[in-house]
């Protein structure tokens, strides 16, 4: 295993953490999970995956109470303050906006130990949110999976192919945060604290602006599969009407996605990449004709916004910037 950064003692062995052994792998930890929605179900038994054991839960509406029986079923249901006091290893997995009123709580409670390890999940936090378990001795980490969670066991599958954006405050935390995803088969990335807004931005504009993106390519295409008469009966030979919209979309935006991947900008195709300045004002002019086309927050100016953004991207000639100019 690569080195981790974990300082050495004047006789070359790894410094001593408490409650972790073995380094640069934790050893076996009681994990405390709140609360057991989606990732913190999937973290829960990716963890128990690599020898660790869930104890206890967090699990306030009946959803979730259900999603730990079965997902966690030999962990114990219980409050937060009991979960938090059983815990060497706790994971914060709420949401974004959650999370400041959650740590209050856990340190009003009083059964946060010295020496817990404090991981939360939230993208666009660091370690800094955690200033006030800090303050009560425990050792601050910030680990975000860069995927999404549709709540089945794929999820807990799939963390082992993702990367993780880690924080800590400081060498001996960012050891033991990457051994954590390591041991979940993730890859662990260093985020500095200044920038985590950044990479959640960066992440939020590529996965969530995409759904976006295209659900709006799937309406606009849907009006044109169903011609004047509104009806796609007719478009195909054997009269398949269901999601043909989405079976048309779906290698064309599959092939573009690899190859963006592949090649970056220069994977662009398409008029703009051709400089056909005619063939996007057309474009254009067609979907303003679609029900509320000419409105601010329409389909034609979310299509007119993102081709001037690859029109410059790809240095297109004057004619296309011009036709993408607002109106």
């Amino acid at each position: 295993m690569a080195s981790t950064g974990v300082p050495a003692s004047a006789s070359g062995r790894s410094a001593a953490i408490p409650g972790i052994t073995n380094l640069p792998t934790p050893a076996r930890l009681t994990v405390g999970i709140v609360s057991a929605g989606r990732v913190g179900t999937a973290l829960g038994e990716a963890l128990e995956r690599a020898g660790h054991v869930v104890g206890a839960v967090v699990a306030r509406s009946a959803h979730s109470r259900r999603r730990a029986a079965t997902r966690l079923p030999d962990s114990a249901v219980l409050d937060l303050g009991d979960v938090v006091a059983r815990a060497e290893l706790l994971v914060i997995a709420v949401p974004d906006s959650e999370l400041v009123e959650v740590v209050d709580r856990i340190a009003d409670s009083g059964t946060l130990r010295p020496r817990t390890l404090v991981v939360h999940t939230a993208g666009a936090h660091g370690v800094g949110v955690l200033a006030r378990l800090t303050a009560l001795g425990a050792l601050p980490l910030a680990i975000h999976p860069a995927m999404t969670f549709v709540g089945t066991d794929d999820d807990t599958a799939r963390l082992a192919q993702a990367c993780f954006g880690i924080t800590a405050a400081d060498e001996v935390g960012e050891a033991i945060a990457s051994a954590l995803v390591l041991e979940m088969g993730g890859e662990p990335v260093r985020i500095a604290e200044a920038d985590r807004t950044l990479y959640h931005a960066a992440l939020a504009h590529g996965a969530n602006h995409l759904i976006a993106l295209i659900t709006d390519a799937v309406a606009a295409l849907d009006a044109a599969i169903g011609g004047p008469d509104g009806s796609a009966q007719a478009a195909t030979v054997d009269g398949d009407p269901v999601r043909l919209a989405e079976r048309i979309l779906g290698p064309l935006v599959t092939a573009s996605l690899q190859n963006v991947f592949d090649l970056g900008r220069d994977a662009l195709t398409g008029p703009v990449a051709r400089g056909d300045a005619a063939a996007v004002a057309a474009h254009l002019d067609a979907l303003r004709a679609l029900p509320g086309g000419g409105a601010p927050d329409s389909l034609a100016e979310a299509y007119r916004m993102m081709a001037r953004r690859a029109a410059h991207q790809s240095d297109a000639p004057h004619p296309v910037l011009d036709v993408l100019e607002p109106r």
